[in-house]
């Protein structure tokens, strides 16, 4: 690696509000707030909405999204009608 041209790097708590999960790695993203951690040390402390689990493809739980109506919207809009449908 060529020297002074990577960002610092730091140890950095990434913490989901949604699943109520914490995660201790290194980030060369940085925080004015901090949180103690398990191992009695303080750390920056970012708050994420979407990790690894929280997230429907890694926790095999999927949404259920409203597909409904949405053909029926577009066909509404753009003007296709049920007789063109055949």
């Amino acid at each position: 690696m060529k020297a002074r041209i990577h960002p610092d790097t730091r140890l950095v708590v990434f913490r989901d509000r949604t699943a109520d999960v914490a995660f201790l790695t290194r980030s060369t993203a940085d925080s004015s707030r901090t949180v103690e951690w398990e191992d009695g040390f303080t750390y920056p402390v970012i708050d994420v909405e979407v990790s690894s689990a929280s997230h429907p493809f890694y926790t095999g739980r999927s949404r259920v999204l409203d597909s409904a109506g949405r053909v029926e919207r577009f066909e509404r809009r753009y003007g296709r009608s049920a007789a063109a449908r055949g």
